[in-house]
């Protein structure tokens, strides 16, 4: 089951089970933080879910805040904020407050796309072409490499065999470096490489937050290691359901989502 959680106003999820209790004995969720998981018809204050679900409340001895003993309280759909839920409307899974509502009908009324607080995870057909553009505006580069080096390498034809391989080496370097610095930047900076903003996608965190540098470098070997097992690595994807996470994905905690 995933779990969503607010903080400060945000809504942050999805996270599992474990990973939702290790929050909540940490003291990260106390008994009044509102929280959510697919099936419930609205956000509510975890003592009220926890106790509902027959599982162990969290009080006071638990380290948190008093029970939950004022209005309850919900986060809007469209603002973000946290209102009282007898100011708000409710359609289906999600709540609207008043400031909100001419908006949120006018969204109904157009068929609009409504936001239900969770990721939108990205489909595989996105998925694919983008890393098909991505694949060709690299080869695009390599290749022009390529005929840079071989036209220096017919200059230097007379060259001793270790040289040859010296000069293979380099250019592999020099590949394989413009290779990561493509994906890190753009994903440590825009959060998408060129093809999947084509595609309209994006790499983000499991809470929807931004890919740091750091985990967009440590991303790139990881899809190596995909590709690697023939594939496998990425097929995987396709039976994650419902937020179709490749190996890589798995290994570095990022979810590929619509924008």
């Amino acid at each position: 089951m995933n779990w969503h959680y607010i903080e400060q106003g945000k809504d942050i999820g999805p996270a599992s089970d474990e990973q939702f209790e290790a929050l909540a004995r940490a003291g990260k969720i106390n008994a009044d933080t509102l929280v959510w998981h697919e099936g419930m018809a609205a956000w509510a204050p975890y003592r009220e879910v926890k106790g509902a679900s027959g599982q162990t409340n969290l009080g006071p001895a638990a380290g948190t805040n008093p029970p939950f003993e004022g209005t309850p309280e919900a986060v809007c759909a469209e603002c973000g904020k946290i209102f009282p839920t007898d100011e708000m409307i409710q359609h289906g899974n999600v709540r609207i407050c008043a400031s909100c509502k001419p908006v949120f009908m006018q969204k109904l009324s157009e068929g609009a796309q409504i936001k239900t607080g969770a990721l939108d995870y990205a489909r595989i057909s996105s998925r694919f072409a983008a890393g098909f553009l991505d694949g060709l505006i690299i080869g695009a580069i390599n290749i022009a490499i390529g005929l840079i080096a071989g036209l220096n390498a017919a200059q230097a034809a007379g060259m001793q065999p270790k040289g040859a391989v010296a000069f293979q080496l380099i250019l592999f370097t020099i590949q394989m470096a413009i290779g990561i610095s493509y994906e890190v930047f753009l994903i440590g900076r825009y959060g998408a490489t060129l093809g999947k903003m084509a595609c309209k996608i994006k790499i983000v965190t499991a809470d929807g937050g931004r890919v740091s540098y750091a985990r967009a470098f440590g991303r790139y070997f990881a899809k190596l290691l995909s590709a690697f097992t023939c594939m496998i690595g990425y097929i995987i994807a396709i039976f994650d359901k419902p937020q179709k996470r490749a190996l890589h994905d798995h290994i570095c905690n990022t979810r590929v989502v619509n924008k």
